[in-house]
């Protein structure tokens, strides 16, 4: 699957969903590597209407999903809620995410070792950050060729510190591709 930014398009989830992530740039938002506020009040307040199965109908993870969404507009106390009760390893993943976006990275490293090394968003994650990472030549990050989880919030962690460098365009880059990957997985119809 040549899944990358370009190939994101928000109406495959749905009317709904597309009309929510048109509130703050259809899927290509880069979110900040550090929590903040929600990036959009309208989306918070019709994500709140909202439930997971009646958005997802056809995915079979729709709580995972729901929990991307938030995450994608920084809401993050709504996103914890959710991907805290998810005990799958999507649930795990946002919940992993989150916390490095707190930033709290012994407890995104936790919750990462709960996904595992073989989630099968890591090997389309490793391929985007190689494509960024050629774009940024800079940026003080080697892709592994596994996809290294720590390694990512270590670099998250530099690239914080380094406002408007390369670093930090690569990790934002890297980032929303994560998002993007993760949330197709989550997502997608379940045939």
């Amino acid at each position: 699957m040549g899944f990358g930014s370009m190939d994101f398009d928000p109406s495959e989830y749905g009317s709904s969903v597309a009309r929510i992530l048109a509130l703050d740039g259809n899927g290509q938002r880069l979110i900040p590597l550090v929590a903040g506020t929600a990036s959009s009040e309208d989306a918070r307040r019709l994500l709140e209407k909202e439930n997971p199965k009646a958005l997802f109908p056809r995915s079979a993870r729709p709580k995972a999903a729901f929990a991307g969404l938030w995450l994608y507009f920084s809401c993050l106390e709504r996103a914890h809620e959710i991907a805290q009760d998810d005990s799958s390893a999507e649930g795990s993943f946002w919940h992993a995410i989150l916390h490095r976006q707190e930033p709290d990275s012994g407890n995104s490293a936790y919750w990462f070792r709960r996904v595992g090394s073989d989630h099968p968003v890591f090997a389309l994650l490793t391929a985007e950050a190689i494509e960024i990472i050629r774009r940024w030549p800079d940026a003080e990050f080697r892709v592994p060729p596994r996809w290294d989880p720590f390694a990512f919030i270590l670099f998250c962690e530099r690239a914080r510190q380094q406002p408007g460098s390369v670093s930090e365009r690569a990790a934002l880059e890297i980032q929303r591709a994560e998002w993007q990957l993760l949330f197709h997985h989550c997502a997608k119809v379940n045939d």
